[in-house]
């Protein structure tokens, strides 16, 4: 049987006008800044606190993913279009895609199946230009400091204590080291620099975290560029570089209203990498979500050791948000890659069976921030109902409820079962979060918790530079900030070839970033690269547009 493929069905659905889904959250037409038909900006003043406080917040997180992914974003916003069947009055939201993934390894972000937001291809590709908006004001933000050391460098900025880096939304490996500055006088100061991925830009981070205007451009104020000869602190501010800045992303800091196939309103909005930064959608997005609906299905990205810990333990504190549910997406597949299984699409029970030992540590990392989460085993053409029985048994022995949902193949009819499961959770009203840690704790302390605790680790190990790096951030006074760790999504470990549930492990602590503007310690695990690269074969080589403009091979 020939499937559709995503983009087909896309654009074989019929699209409401932007407004039409806009009455569904009582906002009037006159407070869209529309993108043309189908895509609007919401403005901030549609927030409302009070309301904030009356809604239920879900996140939807995942077992350690194969590099395909496992479907969060298609659950998601299949569990948005059940609540709304089910007479919930519920919004999805979620990240921006990036453009390095889409024409990468793993595609676009927009669901898949019949569980999509549209228009897709827009989506996937420049959308209302937030991405590009978050480009310029980090660069901005570069030029001015190399601007500032070849005009007398009045701050005495050293060279070799610079830590901003440039960004680009495209994965290139090439840009990690580079030389910048060569040629002669006119022609700037020679220095060493590099380039992070977009979603890797503390600017993306400051983004995703601000609460209003100001905060943005205070925050943006508060970044760290860097050292001077005397070894004190270099900030945005000392350039005078956050009102231009902000003024780049005065329109970004809007979050984006789209739809689902099922025309139920999706907010879009901010797009961070969990493996290399906090991986959620922004404040913003979900503050907006709360206000104007009474559930909120959010996702985090990559596994709950990534996206969901970064959500729990960063934005739920500094947001104050309290998720009341927590859905752990599972597929057969990936159960059958972490038990072993090379041809991860042929059916193996007992591959099924010790794949199962991932899942059952993701699942006791969510009950150690009280919450007991809810399986969602998101069926894949070829699972056989022995495996999905296997999967549902012994998650019952955990005492966890596993629910198959068919979101890819029958949209919101494919997740009514999960929907009505996750509305009795959140009425029996007992989860009650709590962070993992305590920000007030020492560095090495934080990061030990969430290797061991997290992870699964047995000891952290640190490289000279890292602790050169802890005790300059102690001598700053910024040790009380909270984690974001770098590290593969591939495993558990910051192996990537450690499947399963390693044990008896280390993780090694390579160095450590430190974004005082955004609010965070990065450190950085093993060989995880914040400036990905393309595979051998991108998707982009599947991509055809013809002379009308149709795109195809775009998922």
């Amino acid at each position: 049987m020939k499937y559709k493929s995503d983009i087909e069905i896309a654009n074989s659905n019929e699209i409401f006008n932007i407004k039409k889904i806009a009455r569904k959250l009582d906002i009037k037409s006159d407070d869209l800044e529309r993108y043309g038909k189908y895509k609007a900006k919401l403005p901030l003043n549609l927030i409302n606190e009070n309301r904030i406080k009356e809604s239920h917040l879900i996140l939807v997180t995942a077992l350690t993913p194969t590099p395909a992914g496992e479907g969060k974003t298609t659950v998601s916003v299949g569990l948005a279009d059940g609540l709304n069947k089910i007479g919930k009055k519920a919004t999805v939201v979620l990240r921006e895609p990036s453009l390095g993934p889409v024409f990468g390894i793993k595609g676009g972000a927009a669901g898949g199946g019949y569980a999509q937001v549209i228009p897709m291809e827009e989506i996937n590709l420049h959308f209302t230009g937030d991405f590009s908006a978050i480009e310029k004001a980090n660069n901005l933000l570069s030029a001015l400091i190399d601007n500032h050391i070849h005009f007398k460098n009045e701050l005495r900025i050293d060279v070799r204590q610079i830590f901003w880096k440039r960004v680009m939304d495209m994965n290139d490996r090439s840009l990690r080291n580079i030389t910048i500055g060569l040629g002669g006088k006119t022609d700037g100061v020679p220095r060493t620099d590099g380039f992070n991925i977009t979603p890797a830009s503390e600017v993306m981070a400051i983004l995703c975290l601000a609460d209003s205007l100001d905060d943005l451009k205070n925050k943006l104020g508060d970044i760290l560029i860097g050292l001077n000869l005397d070894g004190e602190p270099v900030y945005a501010r000392d350039l005078q570089a956050e009102n231009a800045m902000t003024i780049l992303l005065k329109d970004a800091i809007k979050p984006n209203l789209v739809q689902t196939l099922e025309h139920n309103p999706a907010i879009i909005h901010g797009g961070p990498f969990a493996n290399i930064a906090q991986g959620t959608n922004s404040v913003i997005a979900t503050k907006m979500g709360l206000s104007l609906s009474d559930y909120v299905v959010t996702e985090a990205g990559f596994g709950a050791d990534l996206g969901a810990e970064k959500f729990l333990n960063i934005k739920c504190v500094y947001a104050g948000l309290n998720p009341e549910a927590v859905v752990l997406v599972a597929t057969i597949r990936a159960l059958r890659h972490h038990g072993g299984k090379k041809d991860i699409d042929v059916p193996d029970i007992v591959a099924v069976e010790r794949g199962f030992s991932n899942l059952e540590k993701h699942i006791e990392n969510i009950q150690k921030f009280n919450i007991t989460p809810i399986i969602a085993i998101n069926k894949f053409v070829g699972d056989t109902q022995e495996e999905i029985d296997v999967v549902v048994k012994k998650a019952a022995a955990l005492n966890i409820n596993a629910v198959l949902t068919e979101e890819w193949e029958k949209g919101g009819e494919g997740t009514i079962n999960l929907a009505k499961q996750v509305v009795s959770i959140i009425k029996a009203g007992k989860n009650y979060f709590k962070p993992l840690y305590d920000w007030d704790l020492p560095i090495k302390e934080k990061i030990g918790i969430i290797a061991e605790e997290i992870y699964g680790a047995k000891d952290v190990e640190y490289s000279k530079k890292a602790l050169s790096t802890i005790r300059k951030i102690d001598k700053l006074g910024y040790s009380h900030l909270p984690i974001v760790m770098a590290k593969t999504q591939k495993s558990l470990s910051d192996n990537p070839s450690r499947i399963g549930r390693p044990e008896g492990f280390n993780v090694v602590v390579r160095e450590i970033e430190i974004n005082t503007g955004a609010g965070f310690i990065i450190p950085i695990l093993g060989k995880i690269m914040r400036m990905p690269g393309l595979p051998s074969k991108p998707a982009s080589t599947g991509m055809l547009i013809d002379n009308e403009g149709v795109v195809t091979g775009l998922s």
